[in-house]
This record gives C-alpha cells, structure tokens and sequence, in this order.
C-alpha cells in the first residue's frame, strides 16, 4: 500500500502531488468578481498553468474541505479578506483542460471548476500577489474580446450576463 506523504502543512509531497495531478482531475473554484459598475477584477497569472493570462481569483479546493471553507480560505488568500458562499451567486460547472501544470510544463492538468459571481469593491493595491502580479477591472466587452484574457475566463460571460438579467 502506498503511503501518502505531506508537508508539515498538510499538503502533499511534489512527488504525491505529480501522481495525482498525472491520473485524475482536481476540483477549484473560480470567483468572477464584479463591482458596482460590472467590470471584471482580473489578475496576471504569475504561475502555471495560465502564466501570463489575466484570470479570475480561485483555486483547488482540499481533501475534506467544505465548499464553505474553501470559499473563506481563498478569498482570504486571493483577495486579502474572506468571502462567504451564500453571498455569491453559482454560475455552474466547467472544465479546464492545460498542457501544463504548477508542477511541470509538461504535465497537463485537468480541473472540474465551480464557478461562483459576487459584486466586491476592492482597492487593487492591497491584492495578496502571490498568484498574480497586477490585478485590473475589465469591462464585460473587453474580457470578450482580448486574447490576453485566458479562454477559460472568457467561457463565464454568458453566465454573469444571464445572472443579471434573471
């Protein structure tokens, strides 16, 4: 039997990590952070996969984590300050498919997202920058239509924009 092996902080090891990322999906969420004037907040990726794309704030979710806890932890970690899952609106299911991973730029990942939407005011300056190095708010149009945008960024607009006219 295999033994699995973490970190001191309950993650695994690279090496357990590699495994898992190789044979099955990883479950995330990604958050779709409008203001009051309905642009996107989106940040430049600093790490793979997307490096370099402006993307949604999200993450993988963790073994035994509730859905509730994950949303509180990365919110804290990607906007600086907790958000709760009741506040957001659910925009459904997606997959996401990569030729690389965080690990290796040649190990594909495959994610299965939730994707939730909440309207947040947030001082750019004061974003946590360890998964993107900038961050901007972008117009609806603008995140439809620039190739800087990563394409899995793009596939949310239908659903914000049938949200808003439920």
């Amino acid at each position: 039997m295999n033994e699995t092996r973490l970190n001191g902080e309950g993650w695994l090891s690279d090496d357990a990590f590699h495994q898992v990322v190789a044979h099955t999906p990883l479950v995330s969420l990604d958050f779709v952070v409008t203001n009051t004037q309905g642009e996107w907040l989106l940040g430049r990726r600093v790490n793979r996969p997307a490096q370099g794309y402006w993307f949604v704030p999200g993450g993988r979710v963790r073994k035994g984590e509730t859905l509730e806890n994950a949303v509180y932890r990365l919110t804290q970690e990607e906007l600086g300050h907790p958000g709760d899952l009741k506040d957001m609106d659910f925009l459904g299911v997606y997959q996401h498919f990569y030729d690389d991973s965080m690990l290796a730029p040649d190990l594909s990942t495959h994610y299965v997202v939730l994707a939730y939407q909440f309207v947040e005011e947030l001082d750019l300056e004061m974003l946590p920058r360890q998964q993107h190095r900038c961050y901007r708010w972008w117009m609806p149009q603008a995140v439809a239509c620039d190739e800087a945008v990563h394409v899995n960024t793009r596939a949310y607009l239908p659903a914000v924009a049938f949200q808003k006219t439920e």
